[in-house]
């Protein structure tokens, strides 16, 4: 695989490789090979100082014991992932892991994390496949320094579709060209906003694949004197940009679907039931991980689709756990099931392997979901809610973070040194902000994913 990377990396006239990693304050950051040092690169990595994992998205670095200026791993990057940058002369990257010196992966890592998630599910006889389902909004900077949206289209409308239509184009051509699958693209409600789902794959390839995505969107806007941003809600006053999670569960041979069972009501096993209760049982800590920064509490509201309170039901997109409805002829294979509550400021490693560290739990202890929810839920009264054991989110970045902090499977999953630089990164975010106004936190927000 390195000699195919080598090849395919002077073949297409690479000089600089990225080397990229996501860390704990979703940001994606990384150093650059250059083609003549990659054959050793690619085994051996890059440096990296210990205290990358305790830099906020502000760039502030945090108190964290260990992260400090001694002691350094190593950017080892995963070959399997290379692809050339369609928006970047003579550029290629590739997904890297954060390792030790001693070449054990580092337990801050978020991508060893997901990896070590893949690896419990493996030991239970299944796989996970998924991906996440991106919504950005597409905005010009004006004379004055306003952001304005391109569109003032309608949800789904032509006048959307052709505002957008030439930017759109190169940003699809530029996904396709890196191996990333389109599965169907369309104007969302917000002005200026889109949503293009891509393919679901393996996690650990989803995971990457939101990487790319984000790269390849925010790259192929500025092209056209464009923002992209992915921010969960860039603009106040219009809708908030989700990357939903679509998920299904295999056996290991990837042959069956374990999710879908013919006889059931809504088509789902008794597996995925256990599942959707071990995501419901951890999602107040687990939305620290799926919707993570400040900005991301503007978009958790009741009444906006985007799921506000615990519950479950089928096709329902105000419930946290949707059963996606299946295509028609090929229910077996389609059924997946869908977590509202998750933004594209998320790191995706940590996300889906929270995701994959809350359902294993629900499989493995047999929970149940309780009741279908088949209104929004958020037009029960207080009383129906609490019968139903239906309970409002964490309302801000810092209540996510106290649950999570009192979530000992979740925890116990990260392991100490992610789980201590994550926190830390994530209240010190929290601190910045809260004692900020809203155009300094929707500024950094904007910008930034």
């Amino acid at each position: 695989m390195k000699e195919r990377v080598i090849n395919a990396a002077n073949t297409a006239g690479v000089r600089l490789i990225r080397f990229l990693y996501c860390d704990n304050g979703g940001v994606i950051r990384g150093k650059l090979a250059h083609i003549d040092s990659l054959a050793p690169r690619l085994h051996s990595g890059l440096g990296l100082t210990v205290a990358m994992q305790a830099m906020n998205m502000l760039d502030k670095l945090q108190p964290v014991a260990g992260m400090g200026p001694v002691g350094e791993v190593r950017i080892v990057p995963d070959p399997d992932s290379f692809v050339v940058l369609p928006y970047a002369p003579h550029s290629a990257a590739m997904m890297s892991d954060l390792v030790q010196l001693d070449g054990r992966p580092w337990g801050a890592c978020p991508r060893s994390f997901l990896k070590r998630m893949l690896a419990r599910a493996a030991e239970a006889d299944f796989t996970i496949q998924a991906a996440l389902e991106n919504e950005f909004t597409l905005l010009r900077v004006e004379d004055d320094g306003r952001y304005q949206p391109i569109d003032s289209g309608l949800c789904f409308s032509s006048i959307s579709m052709s505002a957008a239509a030439e930017v759109m184009n190169d940003i699809i051509a530029a996904l396709e060209a890196q191996n990333i699958p389109i599965d169907a693209y369309y104007p969302e409600l917000g002005h200026g906003q889109h949503e293009l789902p891509i393919r679901h794959a393996p996690a650990l390839r989803a995971a990457d694949n939101q990487v790319w995505f984000r790269e390849t969107v925010r790259n192929v806007a500025a092209q056209h004197d464009l923002i992209a941003s992915l921010a969960p809600k860039p603009l106040p006053e219009q809708a908030g940009n989700s990357a939903h999670i679509h998920w299904s569960v295999w056996d290991t041979a990837g042959e069956n679907n374990l999710l879908y069972d013919p006889q059931d009501a809504y088509h789902l096993s008794q597996m995925g039931y256990h599942f959707i209760a071990g995501v419901l049982a951890h999602l107040p800590g687990l939305l620290a991980l799926t919707t993570p920064s400040y900005n991301s509490y503007r978009r958790l509201q009741p009444h906006f689709w985007s799921s506000a309170y615990t519950s479950w039901g089928p096709d329902n997109r105000e419930a946290s756990v949707r059963i996606a409805s299946g295509l028609w002829g090929q229910e077996a294979a389609s059924t997946n099931l869908e977590l509202k509550a998750s933004d594209p400021s998320n790191n995706p490693y940590l996300a889906l392997g929270g995701l994959l560290a809350a359902g294993l739990d629900g499989v493995a202890r047999e929970l149940q979901p309780g009741e279908v929810t088949l209104i929004d839920p958020g037009n029960y009264s207080d009383e129906e809610r609490a019968a139903r054991g239906i309970e409002r989110y964490p309302t801000t970045q810092a209540e996510a973070l106290d649950a999570l902090e009192q979530d000992t499977v979740l925890l116990d999953a990260l392991g100490d040194e992610l789980s201590r630089s994550y926190i830390a990164v994530r209240r010190s975010e929290y601190a910045a902000f809260s004692a900020e106004d809203t155009d300094f936190e929707i500024k950094h927000h904007l910008y930034k994913f």
